[in-house]
C-alpha cells in the first residue's frame, strides 16, 4: 500500500515540473492540513527528509502555522480585551496567529533572495501558555533561492463563512454538536468573532498553489488538489 508520504511527495513533484514550466518564479508553496492528532508536523518532517535528499534534492522550508501564535503578552492582550469569548484564553483558534509575521515570512520566501529564520514557538513556557522565542539566529534558518515551501496546520487554509450561515448552523446542524460536546458557555457571537478574524488569514492563504488535507484515521489516506 502507498504511504501518504508516496501519495503527497509524487504530487508535490507533479505540481512542481507543472509549475516550473509555467511560472519563472520558484518557490512552489504547498498547505497541508489536518485536525489535531492527525501527524502533520511528523509528515512535513518526513516531506523535508525525502524531497531534500538524492535524487530529488531539492532546496525546502517548511513551517507550522503554531510557530506563528501571537507572544505570550499579546496572546493575554487578547483574551483581556475579549473576556466573553472562551475562545481566545489561549492559543489555537483563528485570532491568536500573528498573520503579519506569517505574510511577511512567506513574501521572503517566495523572493528567495537573503536568509530568512523560521519563527518558533515554545508551548511549554508560562505554565504551558507558551511564547514566542526570540528570532535572533538561532532557530532554523534558510536561504533562498527554494525549490518548496511547506506549511502545516490545523486551520491551514480555512475560509470565512457569511454570518448568515453561521446564525443558520448555529441554530441548526451545530444545536446537537453544542450539547454533546457541553458547549453552553460558547454564544454564536463568540464564533462570529473567529470567523470574522478568518478573513486576515486570506492573505496568507494567497500564497499558496498546493492543497492537501490529511485524514485523522491514517497517514495512508490523503485528500489533495
Amino acid at each position: 500500500m502507498s504511504t501518504a508520504l508516496d501519495h503527497i511527495s509524487s504530487h508535490i513533484l507533479t505540481q512542481l515540473d507543472l509549475h516550473r514550466a509555467t511560472h519563472s518564479i520558484l518557490p512552489l508553496f504547498v498547505a497541508l492540513q489536518g485536525p489535531q492528532g492527525s501527524g502533520k508536523s511528523y509528515l512535513s518532517d518526513l516531506l523535508h527528509t525525502h524531497l531534500s535528499a538524492p535524487p530529488h534534492s531539492l532546496r525546502l522550508a517548511v513551517l507550522s502555522i503554531d510557530d506563528l501564535y501571537l507572544p505570550h503578552p499579546a496572546l493575554l492582550a487578547l483574551a483581556s480585551t475579549h473576556p466573553t469569548n472562551p475562545l481566545w484564553r489561549g492559543r489555537g483558534q483563528p485570532g491568536t496567529h500573528d498573520i503579519e509575521l506569517g505574510e511577511k515570512i512567506l513574501a521572503t520566501l517566495k523572493q528567495g533572495q537573503g536568509e530568512v529564520e523560521i519563527p518558533r514557538f515554545d508551548k511549554s513556557l508560562y505554565n504551558g501558555e507558551g511564547d514566542r522565542l526570540p528570532m535572533d539566529g538561532s532557530g532554523v534558518v534558510v536561504n533562498g533561492p527554494l525549490d518548496v515551501v511547506i506549511l502545516e496546520g490545523w486551520c491551514v487554509g480555512f475560509y470565512p463563512i457569511e454570518e448568515e450561515e453561521v446564525g443558520r448552523r448555529w441554530d441548526g446542524v451545530w444545536e446537537v454538536e453544542r450539547e454533546r460536546l457541553g458547549l453552553a458557555a460558547y454564544s454564536a457571537e463568540n464564533i462570529l468573532e473567529v470567523n470574522r478574524k478568518l478573513k486576515e488569514y486570506v492573505r496568507m492563504w494567497s500564497f499558496f498553489d498546493v492543497f492537501v488535507k490529511v485524514r485523522a484515521s491514517s497517514l495512508h489516506r490523503i485528500t489533495s488538489c
